[in-house]
């Protein structure tokens, strides 16, 4: 069965989401940054990726207004939010930041 998206955010996992669409160059820049914090951060956070184009509900639901916008989220808590391309030791150092809570 699959999980739904509103599933995978309210678990008590750490969820990384990227908000992204497929014409957007930024959002391209963030795949391979994303692939590295993946490898980086392993098992302490799960990362998925939502295409604004074809997630609307959620987009609008997040209010997602830029893209490339990426959110940490807990037990459907928003726990840090940031639009356009972020390092991946940024992301790396947020991850460790709310795993270790």
């Amino acid at each position: 069965m699959m999980e739904s998206f509103s599933d995978i955010l309210g678990s008590g996992d750490l969820v990384l989401v990227d908000f992204f669409a497929t014409w957007c160059q930024p959002c391209r820049t963030m795949h391979p940054i994303l692939e590295q914090v993946k490898q980086m951060a392993g098992d302490r956070v799960r990362i998925i990726k939502v295409d604004v184009d074809r997630m609307g509900t959620a987009s609008q639901f997040y209010d997602i207004r830029s893209v490339p916008t990426l959110m940490m989220v807990r037990a459907g808590q928003v726990l840090w939010r940031q639009s356009g391309v972020v390092p991946a030791q940024q992301l790396v150092d947020t991850i460790n930041l709310f795993a270790s809570r």
